[in-house]
């Protein structure tokens, strides 16, 4: 049980993590490097749900993993600390994806509206802040993590 919930832990944070890199570091810039800032907007406003959804289940199997890990394994005190880091990126990740993206999916078409008020751009523009913080803070947080998982797997 112990090696069958490990390997789930590991599966689902190198999936989250891989996922946080290439989406922000390969696909966010690759389209808006080829398509209109309009388009590209639209992409990257299609792909973000499927985005969240993926950082949800990856996230909630490191909860249960961590937790079966945390009750069997010698080194509880990394799979707990693990663990709730793994708590904090889900936090994060659901924050932005029920909260943040909402609201600006919902200010998206009005962007590039002919006399749209400037507080549709300040506001867009928050949420777009906050995203991206609590992305960078779901990285890290998911580095931290590997890096405990790393411990708490050596002999």
């Amino acid at each position: 049980m112990y090696t069958v919930a490990r390997w789930i832990y590991l599966m689902a944070l190198i999936v989250w993590v891989g996922e946080v890199v290439f989406f922000s570091f390969v696909v966010a810039p690759s389209l808006f490097g080829v398509f209109s800032k309009v388009d590209a907007g639209r992409a990257v406003g299609a792909i973000l749900p499927t985005y969240y959804r993926l950082g949800y289940g990856c996230g909630a199997v490191l909860l249960v993993t961590g937790a079966i890990l945390t009750a069997t394994a010698t080194a509880r005190t990394w799979w707990s600390v693990s663990t709730g880091l793994a708590a904090v990126m889900l936090a994060a990740t659901l924050y932005a994806g029920v909260v943040i993206q909402p609201r600006a999916a919902e200010l998206r078409p009005q962007l590039h509206a002919p006399n749209a008020p400037a507080a549709v751009q300040e506001e867009f523009d928050r949420l777009h802040h906050v995203a991206v913080q609590l992305n960078g803070a779901v990285l890290l947080a998911g580095i931290a993590v590997s890096l405990i998982a790393a411990a708490a797997l050596r002999p």
